[in-house]
């Protein structure tokens, strides 16, 4: 079992996001922190945890929440959850932290301190709408590093409106230069509901996002680290853990307003309104939305999905009801290999992920 919780609040709204979040405005953050501690208790109770490997704390902008909220809510998360030997990931901003605050990180159990950077190019993070700039994002990596967190990932992304290949090396050079644990290279993808989606989508190149890809793919590989799925990036057992379960399939419970979960083949959401999920919580103990069962064929689908995005590759067992003949097509084209009973993307099969998914349905 893993365990995500969802921090909605960002000081700036970023252009390109399509996840659940919004300013603090007069949202009462103290009956937040309490709604989610609440939620915390009565899923433990009704799930039966007995184990947690993972405890993800996304947004939004979980680094934004004061110190005593912080405090106060990994200290009721403790008491909530069985989350001895759990690894925390804490997502933060660089513009939402600084010396102290990173040391409160260590010192309330975060392991691995996730940063959304995305670029080192003072343009690039204007058009995202970044509230930080470059000197505060190298700046952040080395308060954390002071700080000792166990691990650091940054967060990068290509193929943004007005990048250039230039900006995008440099970018990269500036992130292995820092040497993070762990790096993520997005491809921006334009999101219906984002400012992005009819301003900007149709800016989209697909040959400059294979050239980005490509050199994202030989600068961090060069510098010692595992390409173990499309997006990431990792030193030798620096693997994100928490995405490593979600990929494989293993049962998450969701916390905070819009978050999801999936257990024994139950999924729901929460309702994606902060206000409205404090109030139900209170009131019926849970803010459960919308409901569905996941079928045998809708639990491979998303296996396809995930797992053809690692290195590792997809378990033969997943291809049984695929498309006569589309594997084989695969390797004759030298976009996939049969390697350990898995299926695994190779040469410019990692670029084509999604229509290789969608052939093997």
């Amino acid at each position: 079992m893993i365990v995500y919780v969802h921090i909605p609040f960002c000081h700036r709204i970023c252009p390109y996001c399509s996840f659940y979040k919004h300013t603090p405005g007069s949202t009462d953050q103290q009956a937040f922190i309490r709604a989610i501690i609440d939620e915390a208790h009565r899923s433990a109770d009704e799930h039966k945890l007995d184990k947690i490997s993972t405890l993800y704390l996304g947004g939004g902008t979980p680094s934004m929440l004061s110190p005593n909220h912080l405090t106060e809510l990994f200290s009721g998360l403790k008491k909530a959850l069985p989350l001895d030997n759990s690894h925390i990931t804490l997502e933060a901003n660089p513009a939402t932290f600084g010396p102290s605050k990173a040391q409160l990180f260590k010192q309330i159990g975060v392991d691995r301190v996730s940063l959304g950077i995305q670029s080192f190019a003072s343009s690039v993070l204007k058009t995202l709408g970044r509230e930080h700039n470059p000197e505060e994002a190298t700046e952040a990596v080395q308060i954390l590093q002071q700080a000792e967190l166990d691990e650091i990932n940054i967060d990068l992304m290509f193929s943004i409106p007005g990048q250039t290949i230039d900006h995008w090396s440099d970018t990269l050079d500036n992130a292995i230069a820092l040497e993070p644990d762990h790096i993520s290279a997005y491809n921006l993808t334009y999101e219906e509901d984002t400012p992005f989606f009819e301003q900007l989508r149709h800016h989209e190149d697909q040959d400059i996002n294979a050239d980005m890809f490509t050199i994202a793919d030989q600068k961090i590989c060069d510098a010692g680290f595992l390409h173990y799925e499309t997006s990431n990036y990792a030193r030798p057992s620096k693997e994100s853990r928490h995405n490593l379960a979600y990929w494989q399939g293993d049962d998450y419970l969701g916390l905070g307003p819009s978050a999801v979960s999936t257990i024994s083949n139950n999924r729901w959401t929460n309702l994606p309104d902060t206000a409205g999920y404090i109030n139900a919580i209170s009131k019926i103990g849970h803010a459960k939305s919308d409901q569905e069962i996941i079928t045998d064929e809708a639990f491979r689908t998303e296996r396809i999905a995930l797992l053809l995005r690692t290195a590792k590759g997809l378990p033969n067992g997943y291809l049984s009801s695929s498309p006569d003949g589309s594997v084989e097509q695969l390797i004759c084209n030298e976009l996939a290999e049969i390697k350990d009973n898995h299926l695994r993307l190779i040469n410019n099969g990692p670029m084509l992920v999604d229509a290789i998914a969608a052939e093997l349905l």
